[in-house]
């Protein structure tokens, strides 16, 4: 966790500058810089031939308030820019400015409300127990612990670890650490966060009760989060904005709506009983069929038919004795947006710190 920036704080206080930690704040009249804004930020690694650009010229704000996801695959620069970001790694070029500090000119400034949940890393003291966590992290980011005691009870209720309050971390199971992971992270108010693959290890149920309390925060008390994840409904259900990296750049920025939007949907899935061998095949003579699914009940087939060509797929299914069961158009996600931008897949979390 990045705890050395927003340590620097001269003692415990009590976080009452901007908003009280016990008081539920709405985010309207969000006013000032943004809460990051990153300028033309570069880092490489390594010399000559077997140099690297892990983060390539890349310029972007986040507002106060917003919840903006990363997107890409591995080695796309995502963790690199994070890093770059909270001052973990130094850039080569390039500037950050975190609620209007720059991070070169005043390093206590900019971070004092800043923290991070990074993946690889252990986020947590495995021999403390859950409250004794929160505790912990909320006096090393200059935060009273006593004053945010209210702030803790609700995080630890909310997050379902209320029952494990006074158990050691190590006794709790993968799912349960990464929850006390975030809720450390949260446990001094700071203002802006960043979380990397904060689902990875949660089952269904944890990662719906997490993704509610990251937008009950954003929505309720004007948090600003900067997430990278794989999980393609973290990012769908959390984020007002994507941002998508590819080999360091970006490659798209814009509302998950209006990502979605844009994206082609021309793919038409059919489903009958009357889908054998041979209606399948009539229908590859005539056009692209992209994916059978023999396993479903009944048979679907998913064939490229937008516009007119819709017309053209009922005919051809009624000249084979074909009759529908259901029909839908399939719509793209969000991996299907990145792959058409840049030819790759997201792939899977590495499981540790990559660039």
């Amino acid at each position: 966790m990045a705890r050395s920036a927003a340590s620097a704080s001269d003692g415990p206080r009590k976080r009452d500058e901007t908003r009280s930690a016990d008081d539920d704040a709405s985010t309207d009249g969000l006013t000032g810089p943004p809460a990051l804004s990153v300028e033309r930020l570069t880092k490489r690694f390594g010399d000559g031939d077997d140099a690297v650009t892990a983060v390539d010229d890349v310029s972007l704000a986040v507002e106060r308030g917003s919840v903006v996801g990363l997107l890409g695959p591995n080695g796309a620069g995502k963790t690199t820019l994070i890093k770059c970001a909270l001052g973990i790694v130094v850039p080569d070029a390039g500037s950050v400015r975190v609620f209007g500090n720059d991070v070169g000119d005043g390093r206590r400034a900019a971070y004092a409300d800043v923290d991070a949940m990074l993946e690889g890393a252990r986020n947590d003291y495995w021999r403390l127990t859950v409250r004794e966590n929160l505790r912990y992290f909320a006096t090393i980011s200059g935060v009273d612990p006593d004053s945010v005691a209210a702030r803790h009870d609700r995080l630890l209720d909310r997050l379902d670890l209320a029952d494990k309050a006074d158990t050691p971390v190590r006794d709790l199971s993968r799912g349960m650490k990464q929850k006390v992971s975030l809720a450390s992270v949260l446990a001094g108010g700071a203002e802006l966060v960043f979380l990397d693959e904060p689902t990875l290890g949660l089952d269904v149920e944890s990662a719906r009760t997490l993704r509610a309390e990251l937008r009950r925060l954003a929505v309720e008390e004007g948090l600003t989060i900067v997430v990278s994840s794989h999980d393609m409904t973290t990012i769908e259900a959390v984020c007002d904005r994507v941002v998508m990296l590819s080999n360091g750049r970006i490659v798209a920025d814009d509302s998950v709506e209006a990502l979605l939007g844009a994206a082609a949907s021309d793919a038409v899935r059919v489903a009958s009983p009357d889908l054998d061998a041979e209606a399948v095949a009539g229908l590859r003579e005539a056009f692209e069929v992209l994916d059978v699914d023999r396993e479903a009940r009944p048979p679907a087939v998913t064939v490229a038919a937008g516009g007119d060509r819709l017309y053209d797929l009922t005919d051809a299914l009624r000249a084979a004795g074909v009759t529908v069961s259901d029909i839908r158009t399939v719509q793209p996600d969000l991996e299907e947006v990145f792959l058409e931008r840049t030819g790759s897949d997201l792939g899977t979390p590495s499981g540790g710190d990559r660039r």
